[in-house]
């Protein structure tokens, strides 16, 4: 038994779809609690904010970057975006043009969405972004090992991208709504931290159902587990489909109960968002915003 078969029986991670359910109604049910101007600021200060359009180009993510740089003027007040998340070939437009510090730039390679390429064209992928001014990457786990069990080319393909992308965190999706099960996402996430993720992230949001409670719940209690087995704090990134503020608390109100405070930075705690931006900024003011 190799040591990704022995961390995935080892684990005391519940896998069973009914219990994760029980466990995520009970933390909502003091979810609402969490919901504060501080909370909404922290949250808004945890956003990858996206643009992922095949209509992408220079000149809408020059101006995209541009937006965030003009936050800073227009809402000195509060703290800004965690980082501009965009396709891997627009990392040198965001550095060329970003003038705010603390807001990083990420970028989705390595065969986003699909994972479905060449392994070398992948690594081309993630060192030409990183080369680029990259340094976060989202990667998508290929699904299609996971399926035959393929663990060990699986997570040597997550090694080798990582060394490729070096300090570069990278962020490794696991694609729950393709996955479905507790115990799936459950699997898919002890392999992603065994395999050197920094992060481990629910969705694309591009082909299957983004984000959900239940995902979150059963990734967070892996990487609480996976921290009390080596000391080494992995980051949760959720993404897809999450809109308004009170969601964003519920996700909150997750990782808080699950991983607790020490989870509660931009070092580990995430989420990938377009439109949760504008929401979270009118419950930061108290008044409708449709800043980006």
């Amino acid at each position: 038994m190799d040591r990704y078969q022995k961390a995935l029986a080892s684990s005391q991670v519940p896998g069973d779809d009914a219990t994760v359910a029980a466990e995520v109604s009970k933390i909502l049910e003091k979810a609402s609690q969490y919901a504060s101007p501080e909370v909404y600021q922290f949250l808004f200060s945890s956003i990858d904010l996206t643009t992922l359009s095949t209509e992408d180009s220079q000149e809408s993510v020059t101006a995209f970057t541009k937006r965030v740089n003009d936050f800073d003027n227009e809402f000195p007040q509060y703290r800004n975006v965690a980082a501009i998340c965009v396709y891997s070939n627009f990392a040198e437009v965001v550095k060329a043009n970003l003038e705010v510090t603390g807001v990083d730039i990420a970028v989705v390679a390595g065969g986003f969405p699909s994972s479905q390429t060449f392994t070398a064209v992948k690594v081309a992928d993630v060192a030409l972004a990183v080369a680029g001014g990259a340094n976060e990457v989202d990667i998508v786990m290929n699904l299609g090992y996971f399926r035959d069990k393929n663990y060990e080319e699986l997570c040597d393909e997550i090694i080798e991208l990582k060394h490729t992308a070096k300090d570069a965190k990278l962020k490794v999706i696991i694609e729950s709504g393709a996955l479905k099960s507790a115990q799936n996402i459950k699997e898919a996430s002890i392999l992603a931290m065994w395999s050197d993720a920094d992060f481990i992230k629910t969705s694309t949001g591009k082909i299957y159902t983004g984000a959900s409670l239940e995902a979150a719940y059963v990734m967070c209690r892996c990487i609480r587990e996976y921290y009390e087995q080596t000391g080494r704090k992995v980051g949760f990134k959720a993404a897809g489909g999450i809109r308004t503020a009170e969601e964003a608390v519920q996700y909150y109100a997750i990782v808080k109960e699950v991983l607790g405070d020490e989870w509660l930075n931009q070092d580990l705690f995430r989420i990938g968002a377009s439109s949760l931006a504008n929401s979270l900024l009118s419950a930061m003011t108290g008044e409708e915003q449709k800043f980006f």
